[in-house]
């Protein structure tokens, strides 16, 4: 028995060892083996045609398949008000107004090209009596979009009134002066909104709350103003002239 305190390492008594074999040399094609990866082939992975390349932009559509939209984002600069506001000539202003007699009456005063004013009303009352009643609002669409497209691609200015808040008919416009490579502008006017229904209050708070946060950048608008309680007044004249050489 050992001692207390020492350590005992029992070792197995050699056990008899067989003969052993030598074992076959490996031919040349087993030699070649050697070292090889033992991972499994990789698999193969086919791409429709409209899923190749990395972007969205690269991948081809299918034919028939709808085109995408184009990309009309931009940054959207918010301006301040001003006594006298200047844009470049050539340039898409959108007046966007709870109250279209508001939005009307402010273009009269404020307007030195009263010509470049545009709304969906004018062209209605055009129509009115010389087309059937239930085709006015698609024809006058349809010229006012004419009309519109004409002049942004003859580089003249487009002062359109628009007919609503929502944002649809914003994009749309924009979109037609990205496509001219004209410049994109929007002024909001707050005056009227006591006169908005609860609809029509809801769509001008998330419009005035996109362009505060500089968000109307997504619609293709570059620069936005806007306009409520006595700024309204503070505006003399909107011009469209290039900027004087000092400057």
């Amino acid at each position: 028995m050992a001692a207390a305190g020492v350590l005992v390492v029992c070792e197995a008594a050699p056990a008899q060892t067989a003969p052993v074999r030598q074992a076959p040399t490996p031919d040349r094609r087993d030699r070649q083996d050697e070292g090889m990866s033992t991972n499994p082939p990789t698999r193969s992975v086919k791409f429709s045609d409209d899923e190749r390349g990395g972007w969205s932009s690269d991948r081809p559509r299918r034919e028939g398949a709808a085109q995408r939209p184009v990309d009309v984002s931009t940054r959207c600069r918010v301006l301040t008000p001003s006594d006298r506001l200047r844009y470049s000539p050539g340039s898409l202003l959108l007046i966007v107004a709870p109250s279209a007699a508001e939005r009307d009456r402010f273009a009269a005063r404020v307007l030195e090209d009263r010509g470049a004013y545009l709304t969906l009303d004018k062209v209605r009352a055009l129509l009115a009596g010389r087309v059937p009643a239930d085709a006015v609002e698609e024809r006058a669409r349809a010229l006012l979009d004419t009309a519109i497209g004409r002049r942004l691609a003859a580089g003249e200015t487009v002062v359109l009134g628009a007919d609503g808040l929502g944002p649809h008919e914003r994009e749309r416009y924009a979109r037609m002066a990205h496509a001219a490579r004209r410049p994109r502008h929007l002024l909001l006017l707050e005056a009227g909104r006591d006169d908005a229904d609860e609809d029509e209050r809801a769509a001008l708070d998330e419009l005035r709350r996109a362009l505060v946060a500089g968000e109307l950048g997504t619609e293709g608008i570059q620069t936005a103003l806007r306009l409520s309680g006595g700024t309204v007044a503070e505006v003399k004249k909107i011009v469209f002239r290039p900027p004087p050489r000092d400057e």
